[in-house]
């Protein structure tokens, strides 16, 4: 199974948690639909369009943590625009058109990203321009201010394997773990977080699954329902 490679990175990621709104958190990586989003961007996929191109029938996505994790708060000003105006000014007497709130950023996020799809001419349109360095829509980490850079690595032949304890890489849904089979090693730091993982043209999300992360982006030794070994690395994919 033919995989492209490659790495996306920036100075700051933000991966809105669903359950958060007025001061908004974000997930450690980007999950698959937020994946599939900047996969658009450098193909040149139509927002309407994406999720349908990359939809988890045809196509398959890994996700690494390359970076130790960070988070910080920054203030952002909110300005009410829905009456029609721009500049912040009082309306009336305790309201203020202009709103401030603290959001939560991934400070110096960087990702490798494993791809695989089903259509040969999708996925050597996207290789072509991951290798050539050549992006159609400004890639982005979540949000559009969140400009983000990505490098080519490589394709690779990926090798299925079945039920064996390895050091898988990736973020890891927990449900592919074969009865709780997870060595827990000193020294590293082991997270869980429950994200989307597949979402609908209408962006109605259809299914989410809990997460296993090394926050230093460290390996876990497991056994899983199955792995991809991928230039020596082992990952699962949504």
């Amino acid at each position: 199974m033919e995989t492209l490679v490659f790495d996306v990175f920036g100075d700051y990621g933000h991966f809105k948690k669903y359950y958060t709104t007025s001061s908004p958190l974000t997930f450690s990586f980007p999950p698959p639909p937020t994946v599939k989003g900047m996969l658009g961007a450098i193909a040149g996929i139509d927002k309407t369009k994406y999720l349908k191109v990359f939809s988890k029938e045809k196509c398959r996505i890994a996700v690494r943590i390359l970076k130790p994790v960070k988070k910080i708060r920054i203030g952002l000003n909110f300005i009410n625009t829905k009456d029609n105006f721009w500049i912040p000014y009082k309306k009336k007497k305790n309201h203020e058109a202009r709103t401030q709130i603290k959001a939560e950023f991934v400070k110096d996020p960087a990702y490798r990203i494993y791809f695989v799809h089903d259509d040969i001419d999708v996925f050597s349109d996207l290789a072509e321009k991951v290798k050539n360095h050549r992006n159609v829509y400004t890639l982005s980490l979540g949000l559009s201010e969140m400009i983000a850079d990505f490098n080519f690595v490589g394709l690779y032949s990926a090798y299925e394997c079945i039920e064996k304890k390895v050091d898988i890489f990736s973020v890891l849904p927990f449900d592919q773990v074969v009865d709780n089979e997870i060595s827990f090693e000193s020294g590293k730091k082991y997270f869980k977080e429950k994200i989307p993982v597949d979402m609908n043209e209408e962006r109605v999300v259809l299914d989410y699954s809990d997460i296993i992360y090394e926050v230093n982006g460290q390996s876990i030794k497991c056994r899983v329902k199955k792995s991809w070994e991928v230039n020596g690395e082992h990952v699962v994919f949504f």
